[in-house]
């Protein structure tokens, strides 16, 4: 099969389309012949060589993808050759082939097209896992998801809008701020030429973000917990901001606050099948039903890898960016 690696850790240009054999599942696992992959952040940083593969798996790169089974191992009832799905990954995903757990597996929801399923896996178990799971985001609530206009930021608008909340944004630009309020978003902010602290606080009457969604870490810290309401939750689920801040401990107890820190792609096989159940209960009819959909800004073919990705660095796109093999 062919699929992409960085043997030599660097930019876009240090990825190398390869022929590697193909993998056989194992017990428990399927064998997925690949029509699209989803291209991530963490693929980038994989790539540059600051985000390595768990230990056993696969070098090549890409959380998700969407296609059919080709191949069942040894124990899998749940799926069949022929079966078309998407997939959540550990690695693997820019490949012809990929094998994966046949719990981290979904079928293709109602609606939606076969190439278009792979801009799901990542997006949707990240946001349920962390705004439902983690943060228990309720019915009349406020979240602000930083980079609104992201893959996980277009669908976190989303999701919080299905579960009655109200949401704010951060975004570079009007035209991602507008694609935001497209999709739900009622709080829009500029982060070039705004405040998010003083924006959500007046456009909310002082209560603040009563869930803030972070994919910058350091660089907004101790601001992110300025913005928290009293018993506010920040979940931060990336560093494009660096990895170290300062925490005022004052602030965050006079708020009653909480700090979350999450990853998904290093959780035992066993939690990642339970973050796809709840996804497949709870996401998959609101998808079917036409009110959460994948956004997404285009797709490159597999041997253009390095275009996807300087595509994304540039992070002038709104939503997912795909691969094709």
């Amino acid at each position: 099969m062919r699929a992409i690696t960085a043997p030599i850790p660097g930019g876009p240009d240090s990825l190398q389309l390869v022929d590697l054999p193909d993998p056989e599942p194992g017990p428990g696992e399927v064998r997925i012949r690949v029509a699209a992959a989803g291209v991530n952040r963490a693929d980038l940083l994989q790539a540059a060589g600051h985000y390595p593969p768990p230990p056993g798996i696969s070098e090549v790169l890409g959380l998700e993808v969407s296609g059919t089974i080709d191949a069942v191992g040894e124990g899998v009832e749940s799926w069949l050759v022929g079966d078309r799905v998407c997939a959540l990954l550990a690695g693997g995903g820019y490949a012809e082939l990929v094998v994966v757990p046949a719990g981290q597996v979904l079928p293709i929801p109602a609606g939606v097209e076969l190439v278009s399923a792979a801009a799901l896996p990542e997006v949707t178990c990240t946001v349920w896992s962390n705004l439902v799971l983690t943060a228990g985001l309720r019915s009349g609530e406020t979240l602000l998801v930083h980079g609104g206009s992201s893959g996980i930021g277009t669908m976190a608008i989303q999701v919080a809008r299905s579960l009655g909340a109200r949401v704010a944004v951060t975004a570079g630009s009007a035209a991602k701020l507008e694609a935001c309020r497209a999709l739900g978003a009622e709080i829009l902010v500029n982060y070039r030429e705004e405040d998010f602290v003083e924006q959500v606080r007046a456009q909310t009457d002082g209560h603040g973000a009563d869930v803030i969604l972070d994919n910058m870490g350091a660089k907004y810290l101790s601001r992110n917990v300025d913005a928290l309401a009293t018993g506010g939750r920040l979940v931060v689920i990336g560093m494009q901001g660096g990895v170290k801040g300062e925490l005022d401990l004052g602030v965050l107890l006079r708020k009653r606050g909480a700090v979350h820190a999450t990853s998904l792609r290093a959780r035992p096989a066993g939690e990642k099948a339970s973050i796809v159940r709840e996804v497949h209960d709870h996401l998959w009819p609101q998808i079917a039903a036409g009110a959460v959909r994948p956004v997404i800004q285009g797709t490159h073919p597999l041997a253009d890898a390095a275009a996807a990705h300087r595509e994304l660095a540039e992070s002038a796109h709104i939503g997912k960016i795909l691969l094709l093999p």
